[in-house]
C-alpha cells in the first residue's frame, strides 16, 4: 500500500511564491510527499545515509546552540552569494551538496577562503525564487580531483532579499536578517508538545501500515525550544518544498506550529482512514 501524503488545506499567501499551497489539498495527492516515510526515517536516520541536495535531518540536529546564538540584528544590510535550490532548508538542518557547475564551484573557492556561509534559496519552474532563505554554514568539505566539492552545511540564520547586487558568475543579493517576533500570550510550549505528540501518532500508523512494528517514537524534541523545535518539524515536510517555504516564510512560531499541526492532523486522518481499510480488506 502506498504510503500517505503531506495533506493541507492552507490556500497560497505568499509572494513570490503565489502559487506555494496550491497544490496542497486532499483532491491532488499525487503532487504532495510522502511525510508519513519522512517522518518514519526519523527513527532510523542512524542507519540511512543522506542524498546529497536532499534534506534529511534528525532532531539532534537541532541543537540549543542555534537557539542561544547571537543572531544578526534584523535590520543588518549584508551581501551574501545565494545558491538557488529546488529544496528549502531550515536554521539548524543539515544538508549535504555535490557542487560541480562551474560557477558554483568558483563561489566555494571564494568561500572557502572567507566566512564559509551562503544563502540557500529555493527555487523551481512553477514559483520562481524566492524571497526569503536560510544561510547555509559549511560545517565539512572535501575537494575532488576533478574540482567538484561535497559539502556537508548547516542551516543558519534565515534573510529575506532585498536587492540583486550582481548575477556573474553567481548570484549575490543584499539581505536582511529575519527573526520570529514574539507569540504574545499564546502557550508555544503547549503547541510544541502537541505537534510532537501528532508526529508520534503518524510515525506508528506508518509503521503499522507498512508492516513494521509499532515501536513508539523517542523524544522527538529532544529539549528543543519551541522555535528550533518548530524548524525541525519543517524540515521532516520533504518532498513538498513549497510548504515548507511557506513555514521558513513565517515570522511567528505560534502560527508555524499551529499550521504544522493541521497539516500533521490531516495527514493522521488519512493514515487512519488508510489503517481502517486495510484492516476490513487485510488482502487488496
Amino acid at each position: 500500500m502506498a504510503l500517505p501524503q503531506l495533506i493541507s488545506t492552507h490556500k497560497p499567501s505568499l509572494k513570490p511564491n503565489t502559487t506555494a499551497l496550491s497544490s496542497l489539498n486532499p483532491n491532488n495527492l499525487n503532487s504532495l510527499s510522502k511525510l508519513s516515510s519522512s517522518l518514519d526515517s526519523l527513527l532510523h536516520s542512524g542507519r540511512q545515509k543522506r542524498r546529497a541536495a536532499s534534506l534529511k535531518c534528525s532532531a539532534s540536529s537541532f541543537s540549543e546552540k542555534h537557539h542561544n546564538t547571537n543572531h544578526p540584528k534584523s535590520d543588518d544590510v549584508v551581501e551574501l552569494p545565494l545558491f538557488p535550490l529546488p529544496l528549502v532548508l531550515f536554521p539548524g538542518a543539515i544538508l549535504p551538496l555535490q557542487i560541480f557547475e562551474f560557477r558554483y564551484r568558483i563561489m566555494m573557492h571564494t568561500l572557502l577562503r572567507t566566512d564559509l556561509r551562503f544563502g540557500v534559496i529555493f527555487s523551481d519552474a512553477v514559483s520562481g525564487t524566492a524571497e526569503v532563505g536560510c544561510v547555509g554554514e559549511i560545517i565539512k568539505h572535501e575537494r575532488l580531483v576533478d574540482d567538484r566539492f561535497f559539502l556537508i552545511c548547516k542551516g543558519q540564520e534565515r534573510f529575506r532579499v532585498t536587492s540583486i547586487v550582481r548575477t556573474k558568475p553567481y548570484l549575490v543579493a543584499e539581505v536582511t536578517w529575519l527573526e520570529d517576533r514574539p507569540s504574545g500570550e499564546e502557550d508555544v510550549d503547549a503547541l510544541a508538545t502537541e505537534v510532537e505528540t501528532h508526529m508520534k501518532d503518524v510515525i506508528r500508523l506508518s509503521n503499522r501500515l507498512n508492516g513494521k512494528p509499532e515501536k513508539e517514537a523517542q523524544d522527538l524534541r529532544r529539549n528543543l525550544f519551541p522555535t528550533p523545535f518548530s524548524f525541525f518539524v519543517g524540515s521532516t515536510f520533504e518532498g513538498a518544498p513549497r510548504e515548507q517555504q511557506a513555514l521558513l516564510e513565517l515570522e511567528d512560531t505560534a502560527t508555524r506550529l499551529k499550521r504544522e499541526k493541521e497539516t500533521l492532523r490531516n495527514t493522521l486522518n488519512y493514515l487512519s482512514a488508510a489503517s481502517a481499510v486495510k484492516d476490513a480488506f487485510p488482502s487488496s
